[in-house]
C-alpha cells in the first residue's frame, strides 16, 4: 500500500539526499532529512515517523549503532539501510543490528519504491497511529491532509499542516523551536531563524476565535503546545 508517510532520511550525502527528499516528496510523503547517526539516532526517537533510510557511513555515529539503538529503545520504525558496501557480510551485520532491508548504492528510484512497498507491507501488521487527530475544536485527517475547525475546513500550507500535525500528536507537550524545525524543515534551516514564529503567527491568524486566547500557547523560552481548546 502506498500511502503518505513521514519518512527520516538520514544520509551525510547531499546529493543522495536531494534525490531522495525529491522523488519521495513529489509522491506525497514528507521528509526530514538528517546528515549525522547522532542527529538522525534522536528524531527517531523524539519523531512520529513511519519509515527510516539509513545511510551507514555516517559522521558521529555509524548506521549500524544507529539501528541497534533504535531496537533496543523498542522503536520499531521499519528502516530500510542505504549502502555502498555491498559485501555479504556488512548486509548481515545491517539485518541483525535490526534493519528491514538495505538497498545498494547507486540505486534507481524505482527499485527504492519497490523495496519500500515490501517492507510497509511486512509491517501492517503491527499497530497504526491514528489517522484522524482530535484535539478541542481542532481536527486533522492524516490520510486526506484534511484540517477542519468546529467542523469548517481551514486551508493550509505543506508546512502549517506539518506543524499543526506534530502539535496535535501529543497534545500538551511542549515543543522547542529546534524540534519543531527538525521535524517539519529538517536540517537545511538555520536553527537561529525565526521561521517557526514566523508560520506559528500564520497558523493562529487561520485558527484562533476572535478575542479568545490562542489554542497554541507559547512557553516563553521553550516553545509551543497545544492548550486550552
Amino acid at each position: 500500500m502506498w500511502f503518505a508517510m513521514r519518512i527520516l532520511i538520514v544520509e551525510d550525502e547531499p546529493r543522495i539526499a536531494d534525490f531522495l527528499r525529491g522523488g519521495l516528496t513529489a509522491e506525497g510523503h514528507f521528509c526530514v532529512i538528517s546528515d549525522d547517526g547522532v542527529t538522525g539516532l534522536a528524531l527517531a526517537l523524539e519523531g512520529d515517523f513511519d519509515l527510516v533510510l539509513l545511510d551507514l557511513m555516517l559522521p558521529r555515529m555509524h548506521g549500524h549503532e544507529v539501528c541497534q539503538q533504535l531496537r533496543m529503545s523498542k522503536i520499531n520504525i521499519p528502516v530500510i539501510i542505504l549502502t555502498a558496501m555491498n559485501s555479504v557480510d556488512d548486509v548481515i551485520a545491517g539485518l541483525r543490528m535490526g534493519a528491514d532491508d538495505y538497498i545498494t548504492k547507486p540505486f534507481s528510484f524505482e527499485e527504492l519504491r519497490a523495496r519500500i512497498a515490501a517492507v510497509m507491507r511486512r509491517n501492517v501488521a503491527k499497530p497504526e497511529k491514528d489517522e484522524m487527530l482530535k484535539f478541542g475544536r481542532l481536527a486533522f485527517d492524516r490520510e486526506s491532509l484534511r484540517f477542519t475547525v468546529d467542523g469548517q475546513e481551514i486551508n493550509m500550507t505543506a508546512k502549517e499542516l506539518a506543524i499543526i500535525e506534530l502539535l496535535m500528536s501529543k497534545p500538551g507537550t511542549l515543543f522547542s523551536r529546534e524540534r519543531i524545525l527538525c521535524n517539519v524543515w529538517g536540517l537545511s534551516v538555520d536553527p537561529l531563524t525565526n521561521v517557526v514564529d514566523v508560520y506559528i503567527g500564520k497558523i493562529r491568524k487561520k485558527i484562533d476565535r476572535d478575542g479568545s486566547s490562542s489554542v497554541i500557547e507559547t512557553v516563553r523560552g521553550m516553545g509551543y503546545r497545544l492548550s486550552n481548546a
